[in-house]
């Protein structure tokens, strides 16, 4: 078990090098990461590490799950390519859906791929199959009509072909002897099965995780599973760390106070290493959104070190990204789409200065640009929609179209990969720390996200899926944490977290 800030990539090097020096070949170990970039960091912590040991870099296999998956593939004779992106084809086989129908048909495509392994023959064969099921169908077809994969179908298919083949299972047994799985509690069902099979029966397996920080239920993770893991794998021992090196000792305690309002959790001991010194400041701020943000911005230390500006969504890192323009703050951001670097808004500003009558107001031209958007086309009219909210202070589009590429020369100056100050949303973070951290929106209705929970079919479940999402927000700061509300509307998590008297919020309590 390892919380944030308590060492766990350190302890899985630690780990493989005493496994080597102890005399286990390196070509029996492998380490399972979640994405590339955390492999990419063990791979770089592990070479050094393993070096006076006489070894070269790379001897110790680290891969994802998926790239895993294409190697015992390609290892059986599989073909791994193309690799079909999921979006792509969905644009192809419904190019005009209703808004939000790509991104539950992911969902529900890769929870029948990964979650319940359903075999699209049984679905092409039920004649009372619903419309989902029915998609479904004619996606698999399509792509073996491509002859080719989509990325879930590099885990799903290494699984059947391991299944299915006795020599190929014992080949990556061997090559698994010491399988080591980070991040453990984002796994989904298919990637544990995976595991869990290379590891048997031997059952050489460590696994390091931390059920606090179980943040990715919208990709099939599901803490329940780690919590129940040890049902899969009798005598298992769990070791605990104990101490976050990382935060301050207000923002650790404050954080315990936050995530032990769950109830699917493990009950651990968490304290801050000795003399943990730091800062957590309570932003209270009536103004609205953009002067809150800039006076959050320009409040951050001004030393050299690392800052960030974290928040629930990408939209709602817009604000500070034009705090950053106006105050000559260089940034990166590089999950976060804006309205001036979309391919589209050219395009559209030329249909209006074409389609439309210059001598009506410039509202008026800009409205007619929206009306002649198709409905269905949810992300064109979101567009049309933003162009109309940045109109408004200039007279005419002449005005407006200047006003975009004065934004843009300053983005071009200010948008650096390596500035000090990184503006991202709390999924985007994990893993990640920072010398100074700043949430904005910690709100009702924002954080934790009220669509979230409504939509969802477990509320409860959604709920503290959010706080563990807040916890891994408050945890990346290492000398100071600022949580920007509004006191008349403060998140449910501060007032779980923080007394009344301190958010300022008595008469609203009471």
């Amino acid at each position: 078990m390892a919380p944030a800030g308590s060492g766990k990539t350190t302890t899985l090097v630690a780990r493989i090098a005493w496994l080597i020096d102890g005399g286990t070949a390196p070509s029996t170990i492998a380490a399972i990461t979640f994405n590339k970039r955390a492999a990419e960091e063990l791979t770089q912590r592990l070479d050094r590490a393993i070096a006076p040991l006489g070894l070269q870099p790379g001897a110790v296999r680290v891969r994802t799950f998926h790239a895993l998956g294409r190697e015992i593939l390609r290892d059986v004779g599989v073909s791994v390519e193309p690799l079909i992106d999921r979006m792509e084809l969905f644009a192809e086989l419904w190019p005009d859906p209703p808004p939000g129908a790509y991104a539950r048909l992911d969902t529900a495509f890769s929870r029948l791929k990964l979650d319940l392994a359903v075999d699209v023959e049984q679905i092409r064969a039920d004649t009372e199959a619903g419309p989902t099921a029915r998609a479904f169908v004619e996606y698999e077809t399509a792509l073996a009509d491509r002859g080719g994969l989509d990325f879930d179908d590099l885990v799903r298919q290494a699984l059947d072909q391991l299944a299915g083949n006795d020599r190929l299972l014992a080949t990556w047994r061997g090559r698994c002897a010491q399988l080591l799985v980070d991040e453990v509690q984002d796994v989904d069902r298919s990637q544990l099965r995976l595991a869990l099979l290379l590891a048997a029966p031997a059952n050489r397996v460590f696994l390091v995780g931390d059920d606090d920080q179980s943040i990715y239920g919208w990709r099939l993770a599901d803490v329940r599973r780690v919590l129940a893991i040890d049902a899969s794998l009798p005598g298992l021992r769990r070791m605990d760390l104990e101490v976050n090196h990382r935060c301050p000792a207000p923002v650790v305690e404050r954080a315990l106070a936050l995530i032990g309002h769950n109830r699917e959790r493990f009950a651990k001991t968490i304290r801050p290493r000795p003399n943990a010194g730091g800062t957590l400041i309570l932003a209270s701020d009536t103004a609205d959104e953009p002067e809150r943000t800039i006076r959050l911005v320009r409040a951050l230390p001004g030393d050299d070190l690392t800052r960030a500006v974290l928040a629930r969504t990408n939209r709602e890192l817009r604000p500070a990204i034009v705090a950053a323009l106006a105050l000559g703050e260089p940034f990166r951001a590089p999950s976060v789409d804006l309205l001036v670097d979309d391919d589209r808004l050219d395009p559209m500003l030329d249909w209006v200065e074409r389609a439309t009558d210059p001598r009506r107001p410039l509202l008026q031209r800009l409205g007619a640009l929206r009306r002649s958007i198709a409905i269905r086309d949810e992300a064109g009219r979101a567009l049309a929609g933003a162009i109309l909210a940045w109109a408004p202070p200039f007279t005419d589009l002449a005005a407006l179209r200047s006003a975009i590429d004065r934004t843009r020369q300053r983005l071009a100056e200010l948008r650096q990969d390596d500035a000090r100050l990184s503006l991202a949303t709390a999924h985007s973070t994990k893993g990640a720390e920072f010398d100074h951290v700043a949430i904005v929106g910690m709100d009702a209705g924002r954080f934790p996200s009220g669509r979230a929970v409504a939509e969802s079919s477990e509320p409860d479940r959604a709920m503290e899926e959010e706080r563990r999402l807040a916890y891994v927000a408050w945890t990346r700061a290492r000398r100071s944490l600022t949580l920007s509300y509004d006191p008349s509307s403060p998140s449910p998590f501060l007032l779980e977290a923080f007394t009344a008297d301190e958010l300022g919020v008595v008469d609203l309590i009471a």
